[in-house]
């Protein structure tokens, strides 16, 4: 079998583009918890203007901006529709039951969704930066598996046989695990594999004079935060921030260059210049923080009670106490999330076949651009 020679680093769109908002959050984010570590320890709760930035601003929008890719996406929508229209109703019929036998169930069975589609973004986006590297064996690539999976799971492993003081949503979401021996064992396996992986890149290197960046920076930056706002700090606002900004902003970075590459197909002129860009950016973060921002009110009036600070009309509505109204409200509000979470399994898969959602993403590498 002949060995290909990586002819250029696999950016999804360039080296500032892809440096920025995918790879650079991970690494900002953690530095700014560690300069302002001891102010943000000292604080009591998220301030409110954060939590707007980083809840509305962030989490809550990068869950609609999903839409884009989605069932804003015409062409999209029409090949995949059975996928489109089923997924809502499954998910919305089983959250009920579940929150009608159970609010506790249903929150942990949604925590524990949340953290799948978490781990398994950061799999997607090595797997998107490996898609040009040659293939010299299945050991070069659960080396990989291993390494992007273990960076999130040996946080959350510690966290399950630690206490800490922040839940993913509810209190009591996650299992309590009190083995703390478990956390010593990954911890060593998750060494391993980190030796293994640096042996396999310096091999790699020493083979074929070539490093792949943006997949190490990937690597690299998902251990830093999830070990940082999970192991090394035991705080709210620490781990609050690095989750979502880490997981958010490079969510957000992918639609838009989606989108932006499925305009430039569409005018069937993929090196031509995309004159709408400034309209259509704003446009998107305008429409995606407006539903978060919708979304968080209802949340808040009919749920929480805890924002109206920042979320004024959420006073106007009447909080629900009754149990049987809740087992509707909540999984209808969770809806968009959860959907969010199920479809993001399904629609960047690299062995998909029917969409052209891979020709329409990596248009760099289908007209030749695979150069520095």
């Amino acid at each position: 079998m002949s060995i290909v020679q990586p002819k250029g680093q696999p950016w999804l769109h360039s080296a500032a583009f892809d440096g920025v908002f995918i790879l650079a959050p991970a690494f900002i984010i953690t530095a700014v918890v560690f300069i302002f570590a001891d102010t943000w320890q000292a604080l009591d709760g998220i301030p409110p203007w954060l939590w707007v930035v980083l809840i509305i601003g962030i989490d809550v929008s990068h869950v609609y901006s999903t839409l884009y890719r989605t069932y804003f996406d015409a062409s999209e929508y029409t090949q995949r529709r059975t996928l489109y229209t089923t997924v809502p109703w499954v998910a919305l019929t089983v959250s009920i039951v579940l929150y009608s036998l159970d609010p506790a169930l249903f929150w942990r069975v949604l925590a524990y969704l949340a953290v799948f589609h978490f781990v398994r973004q950061q799999y997607g986006f090595m797997m998107m930066y490996k898609r040009t590297e040659p293939r010299l064996g299945r050991w070069q690539h659960r080396i990989d598996q291993w390494m992007i999976y273990l960076a999130p799971v040996y946080p959350l492993i510690f966290w399950h046989t630690h206490a800490r003081e922040f839940n993913w949503f509810i209190l009591g979401d996650f299992v309590e695990i009190p083995l703390t021996w478990l956390s010593h064992v990954a911890g060593v396996l998750y060494v391993l594999v980190i030796m293994a992986y640096v042996v396999k890149e310096y091999w790699l290197f020493r083979r074929f004079k070539f490093v792949n960046m943006p997949r190490n920076a990937l690597v690299a930056g998902t251990a830093l935060s999830w070990y940082v706002g999970i192991v090394y700090f035991n705080n709210d606002l620490a781990f609050t921030a690095t989750n979502v900004v880490a997981h958010g902003i490079p969510y957000l970075a992918l639609i838009w260059l989606y989108r932006r590459n499925a305009e430039r197909s569409a005018a069937k002129s993929p090196s031509s210049n995309f004159s709408r860009w400034p309209f259509f950016t704003f446009m998107l973060l305008i429409s995606i923080v407006a539903l978060a921002y919708v979304e968080e009110t209802l949340w808040d009036g009919l749920v929480w009670k805890e924002h109206g600070d920042v979320l004024p009309f959420s006073a106007w509505l009447p909080q629900i106490t009754d149990a049987a109204l809740l087992a509707l409200i909540v999984p209808l509000l969770a809806l968009p999330q959860i959907t969010h979470y199920v479809l993001d399994a399904f629609i960047w898969r690299l062995r998909e076949a029917g969409t052209p959602w891979k020709a329409i993403l990596f248009q760099r590498d289908r007209i030749g651009i695979v150069s520095d």
